[in-house]
């Protein structure tokens, strides 16, 4: 594998913390829920995009690529009991390169290990998630995984808390005075 670019080649380029997964398979939708109660509050952060990735696939490749340090949102099959949190750091993050019949197949782990053959996968990198109850058709995430959501968004916040990120003033403002 080619060795991660330094931070110091990374200087200016965002953080992105990028939700993943389909909304319209239930507990796979998680990452695409979480991000969307991240842009209430910290929407027009400077150096941090918060991104949909849904289920872009290959078109990810350009924005991980780009990023300073990188935080996937995601239902993250461990087989554990349906709800239980999960993080992983960049070397635990399943990458791999699998046989596909179109680019249509190719999921966020193959653009992970694209990202790491060409140097460019963020040195700083890590998942956070819960193990889905259900992955199938439905607009609704199960009961378990609803109620770890909150949980995992704080996780998140305390995250960009901790590189340096602060929600945005203005809609700190508009929460106080509401």
């Amino acid at each position: 594998m080619v060795e991660p670019r330094g931070d110091s080649q990374r200087a200016g380029a965002p953080d992105i913390v990028i939700g993943v997964g389909n909304p319209l398979m239930g507990d796979d939708g998680f990452g695409i829920v979480a991000i969307a109660l991240l842009r209430e509050r910290w929407r027009d952060t400077p150096q941090l995009a918060l991104v949909d990735g849904g289920t872009w696939g290959m078109n990810l490749l350009p924005l991980i690529e780009s990023a300073r340090r990188l935080l996937i949102i995601d239902a993250i099959d461990r087989g554990l009991v349906a709800g239980a949190r999960i993080e992983l750091e960049r070397d635990e993050i399943p990458r791999y390169l699998g046989l596909t019949l179109s680019p249509h197949q190719l999921d966020l782990r193959e653009v992970l290990a694209l990202a790491e053959l060409r140097g460019t996968l963020p040195r700083e990198t890590s998942a956070i998630g819960v193990q889905p109850a259900l992955v199938e058709l439905s607009l609704d995430l199960s009961p378990a995984v609803a109620a770890k959501l909150p949980g995992v968004v704080a996780d998140v916040e305390e995250q960009l808390l901790r590189w340096g990120h602060h929600p945005n003033a203005a809609q700190e403002d508009r929460a106080v005075h509401a």
